[in-house]
């Protein structure tokens, strides 16, 4: 591509659809990563020919996502993209879920997909008071705004964030994608928030984005931990480029821009080219055959953003008090006395909360919805594990 094909005129932020702006974030994220991982590859990878492609490869990556990334406008604020990437995160991990096949991987999703759905509810009172915004102007109806588990409750020790992994000689290669997909996007929504947080003058929005991005970080963690560490880093590299072309081609499919959607449509059959020299690069340099790994002609369904509402709203109800230990999920309940996160919390949350604070900042609409009954009563169990674990904490 040349500069003017490179740098495309931005949407209208008035005019464009809520679920092209979230298509334009992921495939910004998931381009992103691409290139960060061809640049792993180019240090740890001794063959000079794989030097090579990579370099190829991760340059063409590279003028793809700036090509999707200046499609944001110079208009839209940094609060404004930050709600953006939250829907992205609620809907997009949503409709993974629902087409999860293994079962720890879609709970893992489940359980994250809540915390993100709290992010959009704390960020939507930052936009309140910062710039006396509404929320629904940038989701559109399609998402909702309001509390699930508490971002205050969601301060983990990193012990609490080590997950299982899948097999890779039996995962089924949706898992595989899907692994890929949440991988990216959570990463990209992590260094966004740890590269604009600091860019308010305001406190209590520089505390916000500094408290949701480590979360985000713990995000990150989790789902990076669910990948088979024995795939190599070339069966890495080719499963990442074929999860680029199924996930353009599923944006072509729900694009209602015209011109958007003949970007998705030519970076398509680009990242198809890519997907096959990396399997070239698989069967010359390792002796194997990328439809082995696949075990599959079709990979179904397209990923695909729509409104999640009673999927979102029927995790809600059965998992707002889950919590991690030792790879698993419980009930805040029934969590041991020595949780190591109880003493990460009462650390990390002993001067305040900027996620409860951000709440008292709001209008009195988004305000009260976190006084919901279910709300208030998963706080009121952390709070009562936190200062009952305070009992077995030896004195100094």
């Amino acid at each position: 591509m040349n500069w003017k094909d490179m740098v495309p005129a931005p949407y209208d932020k008035k005019a464009v659809d809520a679920y092209t702006r979230t298509r334009i974030i992921l495939m910004n994220g998931i381009e992103n990563n691409a290139v960060l991982m061809s640049h792993a590859i180019e240090r740890l990878h001794p063959d000079p020919e794989v030097k090579r492609i990579m370099s190829l490869l991760r340059r063409i990556d590279s003028q793809q996502q700036e090509t999707v990334n200046w499609l944001n406008p110079a208009d839209q604020s940094v609060i404004e993209t930050t709600l953006g990437y939250e829907q992205v995160a609620v809907d997009l991990t949503a409709n993974l879920a629902k087409n999860e096949p293994d079962p720890y991987v879609k709970q893992t999703l489940d359980f994250a997909l809540l915390e993100d759905f709290d992010h959009l509810y704390r960020y939507g009172c930052l936009y309140d008071y910062i710039e006396g915004g509404d929320p629904e102007m940038i989701v559109q109806g399609k998402t909702e705004v309001k509390p699930a588990r508490p971002t205050s409750i969601e301060h983990r020790h990193p012990d609490d964030s080590m997950r299982k992994h899948y097999d890779r000689d039996t995962a089924a290669i949706k898992t595989k994608l899907n692994y890929h997909t949440i991988v990216s996007a959570e990463q990209q929504t992590m260094l966004f928030y740890r590269s604009h947080g600091s860019m308010y003058p305001d406190d209590i929005a520089r505390q916000l984005y500094a408290e949701i991005a480590e979360v985000e970080e713990q995000h990150v963690t989790q789902y990076e931990l669910l990948g088979d560490p024995a795939e190599t880093m070339l069966e890495k590299m080719a499963l990442l480029e074929l999860n680029e072309a199924y996930l353009y081609h599923s944006c072509a499919q729900t694009e209602s821009d015209p011109r958007i959607k003949g970007i998705w449509e030519m970076f398509t059959k680009m990242e198809i080219t890519h997907f096959s020299e990396c399997a070239r690069l698989l069967k010359q340099h390792e002796g194997r055959d990328i439809r082995d790994i696949m075990q599959t002609d079709i990979i179904e369904p397209p990923v695909v953003f729509e409104s999640n509402k009673d999927y979102v709203n029927s995790v809600i109800d059965t998992q707002l008090d889950l919590a991690p230990y030792n790879t698993e999920f419980m009930r805040v309940r029934d969590l041991p006395d020595n949780w190591a996160s109880f003493g990460y919390l009462r650390v990390m949350n002993a001067k305040g909360v900027p996620s409860e604070e951000v709440v008292g900042k709001a209008g009195p609409d988004l305000a009260e919805r976190d006084r919901a009954e279910n709300i208030r009563r998963v706080k009121q169990e952390m709070a009562r594990r936190v200062e009952k674990s305070m009992a077995t904490v030896p004195a100094r």
